[in-house]
């Protein structure tokens, strides 16, 4: 297991890690199998989508907005409902088929750090799975 460190720079983002998964993945020399990718934290996801055109991000994150406001008469004292709400949202892991040593993405795909709470210091677990 390896744990990445991901500094955000703002309150949300959508940060590719797919080069650092997949960096992790050669050198632990998994060869066939799976890659598991795990964040820790509670107002911070995980994603697999399209990496080509950035736009993509963008539009998730304004139609997040849109679906859970920042302020909406939540309960929780901290005043970050709607990043625990998206966090849970966008799920705290994938799981990525190996094969040959490489991640078995889409063309389009990459692996997403959702930053819904930021900025801040986060971490992600990943973790690789040899096929028996």
């Amino acid at each position: 297991m390896q744990v990445l460190a991901v500094r955000t720079r703002a309150k949300e983002e959508m940060r590719e890690i797919t080069v650092q998964v997949q960096d992790f993945v050669t050198g632990s020399g998994l060869k066939n199998g799976a890659c598991v990718v795990y964040v820790p934290h509670t107002t911070a996801g995980i994603t697999i989508n399209e990496n080509a055109d950035p736009d993509v991000v963008s539009d998730i994150l304004m139609e997040l907005g849109k679906v859970i406001p920042e302020r909406d008469n939540y309960r929780h004292l901290e005043g970050n409902s709607a990043a625990h709400i998206k966090a849970s949202l966008m799920g705290s892991s994938v799981t990525v088929p190996v094969k040959d040593g490489k991640l078995m993405l889409g063309t389009w795909q990459g692996i997403y750090f959702c930053e819904f709470d930021g900025p801040r210091e986060r971490k992600v677990y990943v973790t690789a799975l040899q096929q028996a």
